[in-house]
């Protein structure tokens, strides 16, 4: 249906691709993935026209449409979120604007004697809008804006109030109702609590279409792809299954390229030294000119091209006592909403609590509540006195210099640490080479969050405190993160939609419900196994 046909491609200096071929079949699931940079939204742009190749051809069969959800979306103000979402429906918003200037017509006596070619025009746009299903255009929008988390009054007011997230969850909205044949989405999980990102991936695994997307969601991307291309070094790549198939498959494939390189080394060593050994000698002469004719006609192997992965090493954390964080009797409310009335919650040493609830539950309340960041109306908060608390929060992110580079940053808040362990912090939270030299005020959001994190990681607290850490983070620096966090020995209390995050770190879940607040004993995963459901308040 899609075919990418030995395409190349330069950015300026970089090049992106050479020679890069792969397939989108009709109906396939697949999942786009690369480190950052290697050109996955420069693919997504060469498919939708937007972008030409220097070389080769993006083909595309008759009549296929396509629907593209980027990060980049634009200004939208002055109209509803159920107006705007329907404006991206495609054929049938194209067919309801006819009907309205027909109908219009109609009712022009100066029109009257092309009456009949109208009221044919009309039967006809009709009969599609109706075959469309048009009628029910918008209920299918509420419903779409209702499963990413609109409540009706905001999908009836102006998306330009709307805060950058939300204005996001209207344009994946616009694709998801359009239903094209083939939907790009370049990280439609960025934005959505996990409420909403469960319900998208049971829209997608039901949508019949095409799909080609990038996720820094693994198990969002696990549930729904049944291939990934894999951009590398500028070639594309194509592997049957999720993305945990690909992760094995990759690194099976590299064992056996490394493998082969290492066998073909070796004998071409010893063809080499026979051939040095008597390349002076007559009577071996045709022996030599004969090796020498085989080593020209080889295909050398290539080593295996290595994704670099990095490591961050904990310092030990300093031991708090075993109580962390009290709360008692805690009430708390905006304006006539009430928060909580009377809440009790301890953390202790070693506990690492996921708070888990629908939007607006509080889950964000309390966290500023333990750190500090916010004051109960009436109760009381405490932290013990061997508390040393980091707590990652978007607002962390402003307060950065802007005028700071990144190891300036970095420098400015451990100035006796020297600069090779601060480059090697930086290296390990996505910052390599010159980034390094980057100006904080041109970071995009998911590069401060990086530095923040690794700010507040350096020298580690013994008592966590983390809103969304894993918001724009990509895969491996998730993984990076994760694998740093399983061996801290401090206190967590934490708030995630990333689901192999929570799986992974939590020993204990604290679920926000309208009903009262539950605690759990286990993580995540037992919680799911105890509740049967992913996530609080999940409509059936």
């Amino acid at each position: 249906m899609i075919r990418l046909e030995s395409i190349s491609k330069q950015n300026g200096q970089q090049i992106v691709f050479i020679e890069a071929s792969a397939a989108l079949q009709r109906g396939e699931k697949i999942g786009l993935v690369g480190p950052n940079g290697a050109g996955k939204t420069t693919l997504f742009r060469m498919i939708t026209g937007q972008e030409m190749p220097d070389e080769g051809q993006v083909a595309v069969d008759r009549g296929v449409t396509i629907g593209y959800f980027s990060q980049d979306v634009g200004d939208m103000e002055g109209r509803s979120a159920v107006t705007e979402v329907m404006d991206g429906a495609g054929p049938v918003s194209v067919l309801a604007a006819e009907m309205a200037e027909l109908e219009a017509a109609m009712a022009d006596p100066d029109r009257a004697d092309e009456m009949d070619e109208i009221i044919t025009r009309y039967g006809e746009v009709q009969g599609r809008f109706d075959e469309l299903d048009g009628y029910a255009l918008d209920g299918r929008a509420r419903e779409v804006l209702d499963g990413l988390g609109f409540s009706q009054e905001m999908m009836d007011g102006d998306v330009g109030k709307l805060s950058g997230g939300w204005k996001m969850r209207v344009a994946l909205a616009k694709i998801l109702l359009m239903r094209p044949d083939a939907m790009l989405l370049d990280e439609p999980s960025n934005h959505l609590d996990l409420e909403s990102l469960i319900w998208l991936e049971n829209f997608l695994k039901g949508y019949d279409g095409t799909i080609l997307m990038t996720s820094h969601d693994r198990e969002f991307m696990n549930r729904i792809v049944g291939k990934i291309i894999e951009i590398d070094a500028g070639s594309l790549t194509s592997y049957s299954g999720g993305y945990t198939f690909y992760q094995e498959q990759r690194k099976l494939a590299e064992v056996q390229q490394q493998a082969q390189f290492e066998r073909q080394q070796a004998m071409l060593a010893k063809e080499i030294a026979f051939i040095e050994r008597f390349k002076a000698r007559a009577s071996h002469a045709a022996q030599v000119q004969s090796r020498v004719k085989k080593l020209d006609k080889i295909d050398k192997v290539e080593p295996p091209k290595r994704q670099q992965t990095v490591r961050f090493e904990f310092k030990p954390a300093p031991r708090s006592g075993e109580d962390v964080a009290t709360l008692k009797n805690v009430h708390k409310s905006y304006g006539a909403r009430t928060i909580y009335e009377g809440l009790d919650f301890q953390v202790r040493r070693r506990e690492r609590w996921c708070v888990m609830g629908v939007n607006g539950a509080g889950k964000s309340t309390l966290l500023k509540l333990i750190a500090g960041a916010s004051e109960p109306d009436d109760g009381t908060v405490a932290r013990g006195p061997s508390v040393r608390m980091g707590y990652f929060a978007q607002h962390a992110m402003e307060v950065i210099d802007g005028e700071h580079t990144v190891l300036q940053a970095l420098e400015h808040e451990f100035p006796q640490a020297g600069q090779a362990p601060l480059r090697a912090l930086a290296g390990c939270f996505g910052f390599t080479g010159d980034d390094v030299e980057k100006k904080c005020r041109v970071l995009s959001g998911g590069e401060k969050a990086r530095l923040v994190m690794a700010i507040m990681l350096f020298d580690p607290p013994n008592f966590l405190v983390l809103d969304e850490p894993t918001n724009h983070l990509d895969i491996a620096t998730k993984e990076m993160l994760i694998d740093a966090l399983s061996r801290y020995e401090g206190a967590m209390l934490f708030v995630s939609h990333d689901r192999h995050f929570l799986a992974a770190l939590s020993n204990r879940v604290l679920e926000l419900t309208p009903d009262g607040i539950h605690a759990y004993g286990g993580g995540y995963t037992e919680y799911v196994e105890r509740t049967g459901q992913e996530a609080p308040g999940l409509r059936s």
